[in-house]
């Protein structure tokens, strides 16, 4: 074995970057094929609404009952155009024993085809802060089922479910709203990947100097509900590394279970196996332009957010047996 594994190298040349790439891809479809979860369609009602929207359930063989993750989706939303990232660690936490649920924000609201580069200003009915309600229904769907440990559910999303994450875990300023209210029975965990950490969330704040740019002061403190863990890229130009570093770091000082981790050399989306590509069409209220975004797969960096994401979650909801 040791002989056939030095002819590939020897003869292919194969970096080791590449053979990370081939390990993981490998991983992420033994995952999927190993839970042998089949996808269900249901509807889930966002807080405080009598709105239906669509949602796939996926679940682990067995009665349970299991901890469960809500995964939120990206900025491309659930249809054609997916970026497929919600659907690759919802197999893959399935896989661990976690039933998960993945909300459609955008299809029943005309956003099929997602939100990256629509030029319409309508996407803000769409936006983290309106899409952390539907979290909050998906969590109240599987508190109802029998197969879930009510207790035990973590909210997790990447780009612009990473938004909604945020968004559905900070303390409420105001608690007389369907989202506040919401959060009094809040997730037990969340995990954020390459998330903007420049909107306003209760306390936190930041500001620019012009409306597209990037952000040059800060105050407050992100004031999280339950454990927060962020996982972003250094050379994230969409969604950039640096509030979200000050962000956990307000936090942590002020007393607040947030913690944060930054690859380095990583772009956003660094969890595919995407080349890294600039599109200059996308909406980016980090760019001086408004516009123009760079992503693209990292495969250490996807290999370690995977042990991070595996390790936070079994901690928090696996503590112990129900």
């Amino acid at each position: 074995m040791r002989l056939a594994a030095g002819w590939v190298l020897s003869k292919h040349k194969l970096s080791v970057t590449a053979m990370r790439c081939i390990i993981a891809l490998l991983c992420a479809l033994f995952t999927a094929v190993v839970s042998g979860a089949e996808p269900v369609s249901v509807a889930v009602t966002p807080a405080g609404s009598t709105e239906q929207i669509p949602a796939t359930l996926l679940a682990p063989e067995g009665p349970g009952p299991f901890p469960a993750v809500v995964m939120m989706h990206d900025c491309s939303g659930l249809g054609p155009r997916s970026s497929g990232a919600p659907m690759r660690w919802a197999h893959e936490l399935v896989g661990q024993g976690y039933v998960v649920i993945v909300p459609d924000s955008f299809s029943t609201r005309g956003f099929a085809g997602g939100v990256c580069t629509s030029a319409t200003t309508n996407r803000q009915r769409v936006n983290g802060h309106v899409r952390a309600l539907d979290a909050y229904g998906a969590l109240t769907y599987l508190r109802a089922r029998s197969d879930v440990i009510g207790a035990r559910v973590a909210v997790m999303g990447g780009s612009h479910g990473g938004w909604t994450t945020l968004a559905a875990m900070h303390a409420a300023l105001e608690t007389n709203n369907a989202l506040g209210q919401a959060k009094r029975e809040p997730f037990a965990a969340a995990i954020a990947l390459y998330p903007s950490c420049a909107p306003r969330y209760g306390a936190w704040s930041t500001s620019k100097p012009r409306a597209f740019g990037p952000v040059t002061e800060y105050a407050g403190e992100y004031q999280a509900l339950a454990p927060l863990l962020i996982l972003t890229g250094e050379k994230d130009d969409w969604t950039p590394a640096e509030p979200c570093r000050e962000l956990a770091q307000r936090a942590r000082v002020a007393g607040y279970p947030v913690d944060i981790k930054i690859y380095p050399g990583a772009y956003h989306s660094f969890d595919s196996n995407a080349p890294v590509r600039y599109v200059a069409q996308r909406n980016n209220a980090n760019s001086p332009t408004g516009a123009g975004a760079t992503t693209g797969g990292d495969p250490a960096a996807w290999a370690d957010a995977r042990e991070q994401v595996s390790a936070f979650l079994a901690r928090h909801l696996k503590p112990s047996t129900p």
